[in-house]
């Protein structure tokens, strides 16, 4: 058997190095755990270890690793006898899928359970250990498995930033840890034949193009793709709105047209005209919800353009309220705004980081509440969750965002959170009483 014939390249990179400690940083779904069962059947094959202790996050991993196991056995042409489920600890229920071998060593793989590794000579294989319920307890029993001269092995994508994997990989990459450290995105996966794989034949770059394009579109956000496929951690830490917060506001059927609103209309306006979007939101206001109805987004488009869909807006009979972004190219388009409806109508805000700070935690406040709710679309989604918290050395909060050269500078975060500015039953000029007192107010729960 030519073992390099059933691996791509970065499967046998991982397989052919045997460091005591190695790990590996990895893409979801491209074969690392069907590499790592074959060097662990490779090595009771060989006698190299006297046993095998593989841990999943969930059961069905673990029943899926013990079939490659049994794979890899038959290949060797090694007798193998799988025993199924055994007890491994009765006391502690733990339990145990295992292959036995005619040489005597033993592969067991088992659940997540830091227990389990008490007391177990062996190789010790985690598998998406960043996944695991108590990744520091486990870490904790498995480690003297190296003290002994056993190697161990992690494999994992990212959960976060907030777990020992991740500080492993970093520890790493500082030269704080002298283990070998393994990174295969989807990309380096792709190239070095994965999708030709997949498919059984010679994929042109085009398809593999168009299949990491669908693996993207499927992630529903960019973060999550850049996490389970890229190997780059999310960091929700300094995220404002953390996906699950904006979701919770996600609402499908709440746009409509114009002419449709008889509530009470509320609008927030983010002026762009070259790097960044020019965005009008528009509320209506039902009892304590605030629906998004519209939401209008004009890229590049002359100030002439942008004062018509504007005013045709604000002519609502409806209108209650607009707040309108003066900062800079903004300045004229508010004053316009002013004259033509009032100046008790419309509102110039010239948006200064303290003005940021204070409608931001506004829009958050209501998304906590859930008193505003805005259609399921993608480009708001990744809009909201770009703005960065950030505290500076002297304790202010600071909110930037990256730019995108398509989708703007958070200017749908901006937008909204004017709008929910305008709605508030006590909307005018922006007055800010103290730094102090908002640090140690109830709104910076949890910050």
């Amino acid at each position: 058997m030519n073992p390099k014939a059933y691996f791509l390249p970065y499967q046998w990179e991982w397989i052919k190095d045997d460091a005591p400690i190695k790990i590996s940083e990895k893409s979801r779904r491209i074969g690392m755990t069907y590499a790592q069962s074959y060097e662990d059947v490779r090595d009771c094959a060989t006698k190299k270890v006297s046993a095998v202790w593989f841990s999943s996050a969930d059961e069905t991993a673990a029943r899926e690793y013990i079939l490659y196991c049994e794979k890899w056995a038959r290949a060797f042409n090694i007798a193998a006898k799988s025993i199924g489920s055994i007890v491994i600890d009765r006391e502690q229920d733990i339990k145990a899928f295992s292959i036995e071998f005619a040489n005597g060593t033993r592969i067991n793989a088992l659940s997540s359970n830091p227990t389990q590794f008490r007391s177990k000579g062996g190789k010790v294989v985690l598998d998406e250990y960043a996944f695991h319920k108590d990744p520091e307890a486990m870490w904790k029993a498995a480690y003297p498995a190296a003290t002994w001269g056993y190697p161990i092995r992690i494999l994992s994508t990212y959960n976060g930033k907030g777990n020992r994997y991740y500080r492993f990989i970093e520890s790493i990459k500082k030269g704080d840890l002298n283990w070998s450290l393994h990174t295969t995105t989807i990309y380096d996966a792709v190239e070095q034949g994965l999708y030709d794989k997949i498919m059984g034949r010679k994929t042109s770059a085009q398809e593999r193009a168009a299949w990491i394009q669908t693996l993207r579109d499927s992630c529903f956000d960019e973060d999550t793709f850049q996490q389970e496929f890229n190997c780059v951690p999310i960091d929700e830490a300094t995220a404002f709105l953390p996906y699950d917060l904006i979701r919770s506001c996600e609402d499908p059927t709440t746009l409509m047209p114009l002419e449709e609103i008889s509530g009470d209309l509320y609008v927030g306006v983010d002026i762009g005209r070259k790097k960044d979007l020019t965005i009008i939101w528009a509320i209506e206001k039902i009892g304590r919800i605030g629906f998004t109805r519209r939401i209008i987004e004009l890229e590049r488009r002359p100030f002439r353009e942008q004062r018509e869909e504007l005013f045709e807006v604000l002519r609502h009979p409806k209108l209650r309220r607009a707040c309108i972004d003066a900062t800079g190219l903004g300045m004229q388009l508010a004053e316009e705004a002013q004259e033509a409806f009032g100046k008790y109508r419309v509102e110039a805000i010239t948006i200064t980081g303290r003005v940021k700070e204070e409608i931001a935690f506004g829009l958050k406040r209501s998304m906590e509440d859930r008193s505003i709710l805005f259609p399921s679309d993608k480009k708001i989604r990744e809009d909201f969750h770009s703005v960065r918290k950030i505290t500076t050395a002297s304790s202010n909060i600071r909110f930037d965002a990256d730019r995108s050269a398509t989708d703007g500078h958070a200017d749908r975060f901006i937008a909204a959170a004017l709008a929910v500015h305008a709605s508030d039953s006590g909307a005018g000029e922006i007055h800010i009483a103290s730094r102090a007192r908002r640090v140690s107010s109830s709104m910076m729960k949890g910050y």
